[in-house]
Parts: C-alpha cells; sequence; structure tokens
C-alpha cells in the first residue's frame, strides 16, 4: 500500500518536474495555443476555478481531502465495519492502491492520445465523486454491511453482494484517480503563456498556491476529517468529502469557457509499443555491422544512436526499401520505427535496473499503512480520560518526518555547506538510495521489536485484546518509514526523470507509478504466501494479532530489505551513472546522461527538489 508520504511526493515531484520542464521547450506550441480566439482564455482567470476544483481534491485539492481521509483511515473502516481481518483485509487495501496508482497510466494514455487533460479530469472527477458517493451510503446505511461485531473472532462476514457495493465504490475511486493524478498539474500549467516572462512567473505562482492547497487538504485530512471518522460518525466523516467533491466538480464546470483547451497529440506509449512490437518482428534480421545497416532517421531528428540494447536498433532498421512510402515515411509505423523513438526505449530499459531497488523499498513501506495501523488499533491510545488517538493518524508520523527531513536538508545542509564548502555538497543519488534502503531495514527490525513487545505485553495481561502498550511506541518505525521515503523515494524519482529526455517526463512518472503498483500487489503476493505456508498456525490472519506472529513477517521483509541492499550496492548503483552521450535534442545540444549521480539533469544544469 501506498503510505501518505509518499502519495506527497507523487502529487509534487514527478509531474511538476514534468510540467515545469516541458513548458520551457513549448513556446512555439503555446504561441499557436494563445492564438487570436484565446487571447481571453487561460491565466489566473482560468486558474481561480481551477483550484475551487483542487481546494480538497486528490490531485485536485478536493478529491486531495477524499482519497487521503481514505487511504488513512482504509484499514480501520474496513475492520470496524465490514469486519475484515488477516489477510483479507490487508489484500483489498493494497490491491485497492495499487490499481489507483496503475490507473494513472491509463489515464495519461486517454488524455495524451484520445480526450485530452480537460475531458480526462472531468470524468475522472465524477468517476471519484461517484464513488465517493457509494462509500457515503455503506457507512450510512447499515443493510449494505454485516452487522456490528460484538463477539470477537465469530464475527459475521460480509454478503457477496455487500462486498460488490464496496468494491464498485473502491474501483470508480481507483479510476477517478486514474483521470485527476496525471492530468491536474499539467492541466493548470496549460493555463499560462510560458513564452513570457510574466507567464513564466505566473507558473511559478500557481505552483506554490497548487501545493499549499495539497497541504491545506492533507492536514484537513489527516487531523479534522480521520477524527470525525473513527471517533464520531462513519458517514459524516464521508460526507464531508463527497460534498467538497460535488462542490469542486461544479466550480470547475462553471470556469469551462475561461480553459485553454490543448487538443490530444499522441501518447509516447504508444511509441514505445511500436518499437518493441516491430524489433520482435524483426528479430531474426542479421545485425553483425552497424555501419552498414540503414536506419530510419527523420531530417528533423537529431539523434545519436547508442551501443546498448542492440537489439532494439532492428526496430529502426529499412531491410527493404518498401517500408518508406513517396515521401518517405514509414509504410507501416507497426514495422518500421525512428531512431528516436529507439532511443526513448532504451533510456526506459536502462533504468529498470534501480528501479528494481525502488520496488524493494516501496515492498518495505508498504508495511506500515495496514500492519502499523492494525497495531495501533491493539494498543493503548487514550490520552488523558476521553481523548483517543485515531489509529490512522499514526501514518501521518511518516508524512511529518519526511517533511522535516526535506527542510533541514534543502533549507539548512545545502545551504550552509555550500557557503562552507564553495562546493555542491548535496548528497549523491547513489547514496541516498542506499540509505534509504539501510533505514527500511532498520524500519522493519524495530517495527519486528516494537510487535513482540507489544504481542507479549497483551498476552501477559490475561490475554487482552488491547495491549498495555501506549501507541506511541510505534513512532520509532512510523518515523523510520518517513525517512527511508526521503531518501529512497526523492532519489529514485529524480533519478527516473533526469534519465529521460524532455518528451519522455511523462514515462518517468509512469514508472514510478508502476513502481507503487507493482510493491502493493508483490506485498499482498508474500502475505498470502506466508499465510499458506505457516498453516494451520499462520503468522499473519484473524481479527486478533495476539494470535499471529506478525513480528516473524516483519524479519522476513527486513530480510527482502538485506537482499535489495546487496543487489543495489554490486547491481542497481552501477547503472545510475552511465556516462555515455545519450540523445541529441531541441536546439542541436548534446544532452548527456547524468555522471556521478550529482543531481545535474540531462542537459547539464542541476536540477534540485
Amino acid at each position: 500500500m501506498t503510505a501518505p508520504s509518499t502519495i506527497f511526493l507523487l502529487y509534487t515531484t514527478p509531474f511538476s518536474i514534468q510540467v515545469m520542464e516541458s513548458s520551457r521547450h513549448s513556446s512555439a506550441s503555446m504561441e499557436k495555443q494563445m492564438a487570436a480566439p484565446q487571447k481571453s482564455k487561460g491565466g489566473w482567470k482560468s486558474i481561480k476555478y481551477m483550484i475551487g476544483n483542487t481546494i480538497l481534491q486528490r490531485n485536485e485539492s478536493f478529491e486531495k481531502l477524499a482519497s487521503m481521509s481514505l487511504v488513512m483511515n482504509m484499514t480501520v473502516y474496513l475492520r470496524s465495519n465490514y469486519n475484515m481481518s488477516g489477510i483479507f483485509l490487508v489484500n483489498v487495501v493494497t490491491i485497492w492502491i495499487g490499481t489507483s496508482n496503475i490507473s494513472s497510466l491509463a489515464g495519461a494514455y486517454v488524455s495524451d492520445a484520445y480526450v485530452g487533460k480537460y475531458r480526462t479530469l472531468l470524468y475522472g472527477s465524477i468517476a471519484s465523486l461517484v464513488g465517493m458517493g457509494m462509500m457515503t451510503l455503506t457507512a450510512g446505511v447499515p443493510h449494505f454491511r454485516p452487522p456490528k461485531c460484538t463477539d470477537l473472532p465469530n464475527c459475521i462476514q460480509p454478503e457477496n453482494w455487500q462486498l460488490a457495493l464496496l468494491f464498485a465504490g473502491l474501483g470508480l475511486l481507483a479510476i477517478g484517480a486514474g483521470g485527476l493524478r496525471p492530468c491536474g498539474i499539467a492541466f493548470g500549467a496549460d493555463q499560462f503563456d510560458t513564452s513570457t516572462a510574466k507567464g513564466r512567473k505566473q507558473l511559478e505562482s500557481f505552483f506554490n498556491l497548487w501545493y499549499l492547497s495539497f497541504t491545506l487538504a492533507l492536514i484537513v485530512a489527516l487531523t479534522g476529517v480521520v477524527y470525525i471518522q473513527t471517533n464520531i460518525s462513519w458517514v459524516i466523516g464521508f460526507a464531508i468529502p463527497t460534498s467538497c467533491l460535488l462542490f469542486s466538480v461544479i466550480i470547475f464546470l462553471i470556469g469551462r469557457h475561461t480553459y485553454i483547451m490543448k487538443k490530444p497529440e499522441g501518447s509516447v506509449f504508444s511509441d514505445i509499443v511500436k518499437v518493441i512490437v516491430a524489433s520482435i518482428r524483426k528479430r531474426k534480421v542479421a545485425y553483425d555491422d552497424q555501419s552498414k545497416c540503414l536506419f530510419y532517421n527523420p531530417l528533423d531528428s537529431h539523434v545519436i544512436q547508442t551501443q546498448r540494447f542492440k537489439c532494439l536498433d532492428k526496430a529502426a532498421m529499412i531491410v527493404d526499401s518498401n517500408e518508406l512510402n513517396s515521401k518517405g515515411l514509414p509504410e507501416n509505423k507497426w514495422r518500421l520505427c525512428s531512431l528516436q523513438q529507439v532511443e526513448n526505449l532504451k533510456c526506459v530499459v536502462g533504468i529498470l535496473p534501480v528501479w528494481v531497488s525502488g520496488v524493494g523499498c516501496m515492498l518495505v513501506i508498504d508495511q506500515q499503512s495496514t500492519f502499523g495501523v492494525l497495531q495501533a488499533i491493539q494498543m493503548t491510545r487514550t490520552i488523558g480520560s476521553e481523548f483517543a488517538i485515531p489509529p490512522g493518524w499514526m501514518t501521518g508520523i511518516a508524512m511529518v518526518t519526511l517533511s522535516v527531513w526535506i527542510f533541514i536538508y534543502e533549507g539548512i545542509y545545502v545551504p550552509k555547506l555550500r557557503k562552507l564548502l564553495k562546493r555542491n555538497p548535496r548528497l549523491t543519488m547513489v547514496m541516498r538510495v542506499r540509505i534509504g534502503i539501510i533505514m527500511s531495514i532498520l524500519c522493519m527490525v524495530t517495527a519486528g521489536i516494537i510487535e513482540r513487545k507489544r504481542r507479549d505485553s497483551a498476552l501477559n495481561n490475561n490475554n487482552a485484546y488491547i495491549a498495555p502498550m501506549h501507541v506511541f511506541w510505534l513512532i520509532p518505525q512510523f518515523m523510520l518509514s518517513g525517512l527511508t521515503e526521503a531518501f529512497d523515494s526523492v532519489a529514485i524519482m529524480e533519478f527516473f526523470t533526469t534519465q529521460m529526455p524532455e518528451s519522455m517526463k511523462t514515462v518517468a512518472s509512469a514508472i514510478f507509478f508502476i513502481t507503487l503498483s507493482i510493491s502493493s500487489y508483490l506485498s499482498s503476493l508474500i502475505i498470502n504466501v506466508i499465510h499458506k505456508l505457516t498453516e494451520p498456525n499462520p503468522w499473519l490472519g484473524g481479527h486478533d494479532l495476539n494470535t499471529n506472529r506478525l513480528d516473524y513477517y516483519y524479519y522476513i521483509i527486513a530480510g527482502f530489505g538485506v537482499l535489495n541492499l546487496i543487489y543495489f550496492t554490486f547491481i542497481g548503483s552501477k547503472f545510475v551513472a552511465p556516462a555515455k552521450i545519450m540523445v541529441v535534442e531541441e536546439e542541436e545540444e548534446l544532452q548527456q546522461v547524468e555522471e556521478g549521480g550529482d543531481g545535474r539533469n540531462l542537459s547539464g544544469a542541476y536540477h534540485e527538489l
């Protein structure tokens, strides 16, 4: 499952980098978009309606409130209202989060290739609204869920039609996320003319306002909404974000006449698939001497052919003159691709070794949003005589830790040492990823030790369901989870982004979403395998953690972290700094792959998160 702090990074980093970088190279197209009939469109006139759509959304901030409150409290809701426990509960949550992440790829493809950003945003908002409405109904109509459990562990399980209604709501929320995540901030950036200094300044202000709206939504979701859901009423707790979603869609539609709407120009994902298909079709073609081969390279494409993954070069190899028509264009784009398309795919393949390490780290982070919350449920959560800490609040500790570290690193460590040492003091990508992996191992070891202490205290207290151990004992493992993300996730996202040419920024973001999805699905698979292997006394499952051995499971995940550290040290780190000329891009400038992991992007400029 995706931790809230990871979602914070998702919304703020990959797509903002994508938009800011691409906007610097789109002056000509923007001038066309801002032609005479659209002079009155765009700018802050449009943004005031978009911010209305975003003050509390998921990628737009109204939806953020709905989704973040669900992400942080879904485990508690399913446990307390649907009597779910053990393996089934964790599977539902992790698969839902994984599907929400991977649906973003479909949303990006549909937006770029067919319907455009505006319609994708609109359809995504409507899907989220309907999904959130269905979740509110499940909380408000007792008939839609099983009776409240009064006899642990003999709880009445939900019927199939009740689960179908629940899954339909979660599915619509996942579809909505797929429409909102890839398009929100990009559509907002489209409203500004970045060919002018004024437009570029307005764009920077827009990003600040966008992130401010996200932060406000996160604070409200983390504190007020989660508290209302847990301690007052699930119906009210769901009705608040549902009402906000409805309000945001209305405002978004009211402002539709002010938006600049760019037409879809095709998706880079299609090009990737075409290269794969073309290279497979030509897999038997001889490729012994590159100098004797003729490759398709349009006159307006300045590309330097790299020497890696040569099997993909066959996709651009002209083996028959009939492959080109009278205008010099491919007769079949699924059999002959350009060198630029091939080199773009090589960029993707080149980052896969590092991507594997990212999946391993996210696998460790995933555990805190499910099992960490389940631990909190079975611990003493009271402060004083009345106030009870909502279990979902614990997930916010990782986000706070991440934010504090980034502030210290970017606001104090880097500027102070830069002045003192007179050079760039940033940690290299290899160092940050390695530290992140070490933090992930410490997180799981710490979680295992604390869980064993929690379980022993419950068993020694007449096998009490609620352990006489305060929930504050969980703070160290959630803090370590936040530090794992602060080091590893930020570095991985920066690596993905800097390894791609400007035309491939969307792919960098997509790959990170795939990382989150795969880690969620892999976590679910490991949980089910361990449950099966440890029967008839499974380590995981059931309503009561005191009958399980969750600490053993944490140690196994820590073992995966150790394997990940070994893999990255001896294999993955070698792919972080391939010092090879990769592409000649716009304005005939050589763009080089990052060298040494020192934070430089492809154009040689330093990029700071």
